[in-house]
């Protein structure tokens, strides 16, 4: 063992996700798995396999450097998407591996047709329009630019998507904003259409907005943390739940387990001090197991005294400060605790669960945050 800690990605929990998702979804809209931030944590390389073999073809990065982590990792039926970040001179790497990408600025319409124009080939796009997200996207002006450009330069566009992104569609509180998005959304492709510009599918949906607003799925989903198995909150599964649209009580399954092992055992007497300073005080006679991860690894400090693991089927608690490299648990009432037993930091031991909602509670962070904290360097296995 190399590492400290590992992750395991259940393939039957994640075939489990996709089947609900796309019969949510319909059949005939294209499924495309979001992979921006290390594939949610579960690890760019080792996640694309496994989704292929379940029958995604379709990924959806930020940026050029997921993007070309993804090539690396895809069959050549897949198709990579960037969504946002990619410098102009990096354009024509894209054209070359048939990578399609966001147009929501002139500058980068430009610098795509002077790369499609050198290469021979055009450069696959989607027009993101600014529909109240007010982040990126092309306002009504530059639209109008931009379509009169690639009117002018037709041969050297192939005019992937028309997509646009809701802000917040996790969240009732935003349903007023979504709605008006939805018509700002629906006036600019009529308008873009109107021009005689037909895009090969029209996108606008994530995980929530697929799950909460069905006229938003349209012909391409973008599926984000929801594959992952977490719902985009507590208000989208009650949504759903509520509106029944779900023929059992929770169809999403996670797919992480982050597991461990013990270090090291030491007996300490009562009144003894753990770890560093006086922050844990053993009230009896305890036994200790460390656990080599830490602060480092994306277990935070704030968890200090506070979080909970798993070993041996019993739900243990963090016993003194957590540094940057280890934890102490307190075992004393584990039956014997020995070195190199497992240790389960976010899944599933004998009956008992820590979930990564659970484990959010704790450290105070969102479920997107405590995915995309654990260490890309941590080896991730696929298991069944």
């Amino acid at each position: 063992m190399l590492y400290p800690s590992y992750i395991e990605l259940s393939r039957t929990a994640f075939r489990k996700n996709v089947n609900f998702l796309k019969e949510f979804v319909g059949d005939d809209v294209l499924f495309s798995s979001v992979i921006k931030g290390n594939a949610y944590g579960h690890g760019i390389e080792q996640f694309i396999p496994m989704a292929e073999a379940c029958g995604i073809e379709h990924f959806s990065v930020f940026s050029a450097d997921e993007a070309s982590r993804a090539l690396l990792s895809c069959s050549e039926e897949s198709h990579i998407m960037i969504m946002g970040m990619i410098a102009n001179d990096e354009l024509p790497w894209a054209l070359e591996n048939d990578i399609s990408f966001y147009i929501f600025e002139k500058d980068r319409l430009e610098a795509a047709a002077e790369a499609a124009n050198s290469l021979g080939k055009p450069a696959r796009i989607h027009l993101q329009l600014e529909t109240g997200m007010n982040r990126t996207g092309l306002s009504d002006e530059q639209l109008d630019e931009c379509i009169k450009f690639i009117k002018d330069n037709r041969k050297l566009f192939s005019i992937e998507g028309i997509c646009t992104h809701y802000a917040g569609a996790e969240s009732i509180s935003n349903y007023y904003r979504i709605q008006q998005q939805i018509k700002n959304y629906h006036r600019m492709l009529s308008h873009i259409e109107r021009e005689g510009i037909t895009p090969k599918r029209r996108h606008t949906a994530c995980s929530a907005a697929a799950l909460t607003y069905p006229e938003t799925i349209m012909d391409m989903v973008r599926i984000g943390i929801a594959q992952y198995g977490f719902w985009p909150s507590r208000e989208t599964y009650m949504h759903v739940l509520k509106n029944g649209n779900i023929k059992y009580k929770d169809p999403l399954v996670r797919i992480m387990s982050w597991k461990s092992f013990v270090m090291s055992t030491k007996e300490v007497e009562a009144g003894d001090f753990i770890g560093y300073g006086n922050v844990y005080l053993a009230s009896k006679n305890e036994k200790i197991a460390t656990v080599p991860i830490g602060y480092s690894h994306g277990f935070g400090r704030n968890l200090t005294n506070m979080g909970r693991v798993l070993i041996n089927g019993y739900r243990v608690p963090v016993a003194g400060l957590v540094n940057m490299n280890l934890l102490t648990i307190n075992v004393t009432d584990v039956p014997d605790v020995k070195k190199g037993d497992e240790v389960v930091i976010i899944g599933k031991q004998n009956g008992e669960e820590i979930t990564v909602a659970s484990f959010s509670e704790m450290s105070n962070y969102l479920n997107y945050e405590v995915l995309t904290r654990i260490p890309s360097e941590l080896p991730r296995y696929v298991i069944e």
